[in-house]
């Protein structure tokens, strides 16, 4: 723990989600309006006392917006990753534990998925299931399932062959006790490491879908959606995207820096 405290990518990056966690927490307490009141004899007002990042375009409050929206944004960034970790994973770690056959086909399919770009691919499933919050996590995890399969097979493939799996065989353990008692731990280094920067990939695609209009409906605020409706006014009253982009920034700078500390921490090369 004292060696991984010491680590400075890990302590920026997670007081960064921590901040944001926190943030997203206590949106309730933290704001002073509804996220969702119309007042448009006071749209696209300057940052003041009363709006301490401005108004939109309707009038609302920037802040309870974007404060709100972390709510939305990271909820279903975790989801998203979840979804991708939990079947990537175990799709990697059988494929390459058992390889043959089950892994010809699982490598098949894979590879069809990454045919596609990920944020092509995210909006072929978003159109096709319409805008829910299920469906969201849907549309962003299933894109990232190659990421992870990739991992988790290379590292189960390598694993596979060691000693204490040979020996673990040999002793009359079977196959599933064999993979999640003995192989899966032994990946789950690899995963954690590419699993926050998944969650960085997974806020930048909720983002980029609610600028498209694909993500959560309205009036339920996202960063993606707050910068979508500000766009027409990003020149004259850049303050409706500004604080929605950098908090999009920041947090994907948080996830990023906490992968690389947790790489350089996990790789006993290092």
């Amino acid at each position: 723990m004292r060696t991984l405290l010491s680590n400075k990518f890990i302590m920026l990056g997670g007081a960064m989600i921590l901040a944001m966690l926190l943030i997203a927490l206590f949106a309730p307490l933290l704001t002073v309006y509804p996220y969702d009141g119309l007042d448009l004899a006071n749209k696209n007002q300057a940052p003041s006392l009363e709006h301490m990042m401005g108004t939109d375009p309707y009038g609302r409050d920037v802040w309870c917006r974007v404060v709100y929206g972390s709510r939305v944004s990271l909820m279903v960034s975790f989801a998203a990753v979840g979804v991708a970790v939990v079947c990537g994973s175990v799709l990697g770690i059988v494929s390459g534990y058992l390889k043959g056959g089950f892994d010809l086909a699982a490598g098949r399919l894979i590879d069809i998925m990454m045919a596609f770009p990920s944020l092509l691919l995210s909006m072929i499933i978003g159109v096709a299931l319409g805008p829910s919050t299920r469906n969201m996590c849907l549309s962003i995890g299933i894109p990232l399932i190659p990421i992870f399969y990739r991992v988790a097979r290379g590292a189960a493939l390598s694993v596979g062959e060691r000693t204490f799996v040979i020996a673990s065989e040999s002793m009359g353990s079977g196959r599933f006790r064999t993979m999640f008692r003995h192989v899966l731990p032994n990946v789950l280094p690899q995963i954690f490491v590419v699993l926050s920067m998944g969650m960085g990939g997974s806020i930048l695609a909720e983002a980029s879908l609610g600028f498209l209009g694909l993500g959560i409906p309205q009036p339920t605020p996202s960063w993606g959606l707050i910068v979508n409706e500000g766009k027409p006014y990003m020149f004259t009253a850049p303050w409706t995207t500004g604080f929605s982009g950098a908090f999009i920034a920041l947090t994907i700078w948080g996830f990023n820096l906490l992968g690389d500390g947790l790489r350089d921490h996990l790789d006993p090369r290092v």
